[in-house]
């Protein structure tokens, strides 16, 4: 009897989260692949589902099935972030240290743009870069390290075309 809600739980959380995966990666213009995990999420959605209709009376089955979904969505938001696909632009603005972490990022081997701008405090350097997801993380760090209160904001990029793009930011894990 609690074997049926287990697998309703666990085909559910892999169908959901094939399905967040793929609303992801849709939303970023992954077009070869998000149309193969739609196929492979709506399969096993069907043979869940009919599992579920033709076991109407089990509360244990309908638990599965919600539990199944819940865990599923945060699943596979992680599952896409452990593979970090795509790029982001990371804008940096300033009001000291514009020059050092210019400098800090360039030496990372990160393509970056400066501006002079002006802010609600007065003059602010305003630092640009596009970076892989990959290499977010030792991207901050440098910004951290080097300008500890700097504001910065990230947000995701669709395409990127003819940047400067390291392979491997120093300090970062090879192989992830």
């Amino acid at each position: 009897m609690v074997f049926l809600p287990l697998l309703i739980f666990a085909s559910r959380v892999g169908d959901v989260s094939l399905g967040t995966m793929r609303i992801i990666l849709t939303s970023r213009g992954k077009r070869k692949i998000a149309p193969l995990l739609g196929f492979a999420e709506v399969l096993l959605w069907i043979v869940v589902v009919s599992r579920l209709v033709t076991r109407l009376q089990s509360p244990l089955a309908f638990l599965g099935y919600a539990a199944g979904f819940a865990l599923g969505n945060f699943v596979g938001m992680y599952i896409e972030e452990w593979f970090a696909l795509g790029h982001v632009i990371v804008r940096v603005i300033l009001q000291k240290g514009g020059e050092e972490l210019f400098h800090a990022l360039q030496k990372a081997k990160c393509g970056v743009t400066a501006f002079d701008g002006m802010g609600s405090r007065g003059p602010v350097k305003l630092l640009f870069t596009v970076v892989r997801r990959r290499n977010l993380k030792e991207v901050i760090k440098i910004i951290q390290n080097v300008c500890p209160h700097a504001f910065f904001s990230v947000e995701d990029v669709r395409t990127a075309h003819a940047g400067i793009f390291p392979s491997v930011i120093p300090g970062e894990r090879k192989g992830k």
